[in-house]
């Protein structure tokens, strides 16, 4: 179970992926300068942050990888 819900659930996003810490780098990029999301430095699909969703204050059902709602998906 996730403490902090600005932190990826494993299953949207898992610790042990490869490119774990450069995704990462680039939501905590997005979030310190208020922007909704990041271009993913990974596929270039724009992603939303997790800062985002807070503000948003429901899960939208798609899948997003920094939804803070996600329980176990």
């Amino acid at each position: 179970m996730r403490t902090d819900p600005r932190t990826p659930h494993p299953s949207r996003l898992s610790p042990g992926n490869e490119h774990y810490e450069v995704i990462m780098n680039a939501h905590a990029d997005a979030c310190a300068s208020g922007s909704p999301g990041y271009l993913d430095p990974i596929s270039g699909l724009f992603t939303m942050t997790a800062e985002y969703h807070l503000q948003r204050g429901t899960c939208c059902d798609n899948g997003c990888r920094h939804c803070p709602y996600v329980d176990g998906a």
